[in-house]
């Protein structure tokens, strides 16, 4: 029983950090294109309908997660005026995606493998 609270918590951590590390990439990306107005709420908005997108697309299927994710980021970023073209916008929301999921997944492993899960 304990073993399952452990991985409920730290599954749920987790979650935080994937929508931590998103958050962050968002910012990195704005300030890229320098965006400073308003920088911290237009993030948060980024990075809340990007987290969506992926959580959304990771329940019905884990592909989803890499297309909803990406567009919402795309289209987040078109309601910002961002100057960036959309091809890019869809390919860095690809990559936000990919690296905040790659990055969240292998520390859960971790976690996993720790309390001996695995």
């Amino acid at each position: 029983m304990f073993y399952r609270l452990v991985t409920l918590v730290g599954g749920v951590l987790f979650v935080g950090a994937l929508y931590g590390l998103i958050w962050l990439l968002c910012r990195w990306f704005l300030r890229h294109h320098h965006v400073v107005d308003q920088l911290d709420e237009r993030t948060t908005e980024l990075a809340t309908w990007t987290f969506s997108g992926a959580c959304l697309g990771l329940v019905f299927a884990v592909f989803g997660a890499f297309v909803l994710g990406p567009w919402a980021f795309y289209r987040t970023v078109r309601a910002h005026d961002v100057g960036v073209s959309d091809g890019a916008a869809v390919w860095w929301g690809l990559g936000v995606v990919l690296l905040a999921l790659g990055l969240t997944g292998a520390g859960f492993a971790g976690f996993l493998w720790l309390v001996g899960v695995f």
